[in-house]
């Protein structure tokens, strides 16, 4: 039996297995009187989705979070968050390290699974420092805003409170608020929408690129090289973001935008390119915008952000390999070079694979709920779509629709955002069968393509 359970769990399954632990205990969590404000009552099934939502960091909620949880409920739900956001091996290895147990082979290689990395050493060293840094961040962004919200809110505690949770949600893209308005209220304030968009970076950006810059800060070697991970990665996160800026002030100029000043404008598309990726933060009502815009933004949100982040979505590696691919093809080149280096064909494999799935499960997605859906007079296809991105891009934006579904699609959408989270490779390999040696080779023929 033990052997069985060895094999059956592998280091794809026990991660996929543990973060549905994870949200079974937070729904039960957020499930119990103590979470809840007095006189609110809060049913399984919409405790469970709150759950999914804020473990796989997406922010799509059918309860308004202030008025429905309690001080404990809130901490409950910042919680899994921050396990959802920064790992479950992450947190797991800290806890490992206080209690004073050497962490094993098998527990290193779940890291490494959790982790997207393709090497054993270092990796306890890179999981304490991944969870320091990302407190440090989160602990500077809690007090800058903490302090600012002075200002705004009646007491220092409550003022606090709001930026513990909002560089909180920020970091961690999980698009959660207390404030029950997203960041409506300072839409107009540019120095709270600089500091969550620099938090929303710092998450989204990828927790090995984050090292690599401590690494070069810190570090006095002249010949230090960033890896071309991180060259790719920042390259492609800050193209996609300029043009999502770009799009969205030239679709919306003449629609929502119009009669604005030229500094709200541009504001308001730096805030909603960068939070599109992933944060799923808003300091406007999104359904206002124009259906191009919201197609625009649903295709932002399906990019998502990058691999090993808090983030999810196609990831911009995914994407970048992917032009490169059809950049070399082009040219007649077999190879696949940038930066002086060249992709390995297994990496270009995996990004035609994860593209394919992503877009085949959208539609999927899309066709499900608009079938479960077609008799709700308050759900339009574009809503639709723009939900179901959100969920797998696991950004949390939304057009209001997600409390008008039925249960049926809200549980295709806990699903969207769990294969979101867990990450698409991730979820192929865990039921991906055991490779078996081939004997023999059939004859070789040449297909007709396109």
């Amino acid at each position: 039996m033990k052997k069985f359970t060895s094999a059956f769990m592998t280091p794809f399954r026990m991660i996929i297995f543990s973060y549905i632990v994870s949200m079974l205990i937070f729904s039960v969590l957020l499930w119990l009187p103590v979470s809840h404000n007095p006189g609110v009552e809060l049913g399984y099934l919409d405790s469970l989705f709150t759950s999914v939502s804020a473990v796989s960091v997406t922010g799509l909620t059918v309860i308004n979070v202030p008025e429905t949880l309690s001080y404990t409920g809130v901490f409950f739900l910042a919680l899994a968050m921050q396990v959802g956001g920064i790992g479950i091996m992450s947190l797991g290895t800290f806890v490992w390290m206080l209690l004073g147990r050497k962490i094993n082979l098998s527990q290193r290689l779940l890291i490494m699974v959790d982790q997207n990395q393709y090497q054993f050493s270092g990796m306890v060293k890179l999981m304490r420092n991944i969870l320091l840094l990302a407190l440090a961040i989160e602990a500077v962004g809690a007090f800058i805003l903490g302090t600012y919200y002075i200002q705004y809110f009646d007491s220092i505690g409550q003022a606090y409170y709001q930026g513990a949770f909002g560089a909180l949600t920020a970091f961690t893209n999980a698009g959660f608020d207390v404030t029950g308005q997203s960041l409506i209220p300072f839409a107009d304030d540019y120095y709270v929408q600089l500091i969550v968009v620099l938090l929303i970076f710092a998450g989204a950006i990828g927790f090995p690129v984050l090292m690599e810059v401590r690494e070069y800060l810190s570090s006095n070697n002249k010949d230090f090289r960033f890896s071309l991970f991180t060259k790719v990665t920042v390259t492609t996160y800050f193209l996609v973001f300029i043009i999502g800026v770009i799009g969205i002030l030239l679709l919306e100029a003449n629609v929502y935008y119009q009669g604005m000043a030229w500094h709200q404008q541009v504001s308001s598309a730096i805030f909603h390119s960068a939070s599109s990726r992933s944060a799923g933060l808003s300091t406007m009502d999104v359904s206002a915008y124009s259906l191009p815009t919201l197609l625009f933004v649903s295709s932002l949100m399906i990019i998502g952000a990058s691999p090993s982040s808090v983030g999810g979505g196609l990831r911009t590696t995914t994407l970048a390999v992917m032009f490169l691919t059809i950049r070399s093809f082009a040219l007649g080149k077999e190879e696949v070079k940038v930066f002086g280096r060249q992709v390995h064909p297994e990496d270009k494999q995996k990004a035609f694979i994860v593209l394919s799935f992503f877009l085949v499960g959208v539609f999927a997605a899309v066709l499900c709920i608009s079938a479960l859906e077609q008799n709700n007079t308050n759900v339009e296809l574009i809503d639709i779509i723009f939900e179901v991105s959100s969920a797998f891009g696991t950004c949390g934006l939304t057009t209001g629709i997600t409390d008008d579904l039925s249960r049926p699609s809200q549980l295709v959408l806990m699903l969207l955002m769990f294969v979101g989270r867990v990450g698409i490779l991730a979820f192929l390999l865990s039921v991906k069968r055991k490779e078996t040696k081939s004997y023999y080779k059939y004859p070789t023929e040449r297909m007709i393509i396109g």
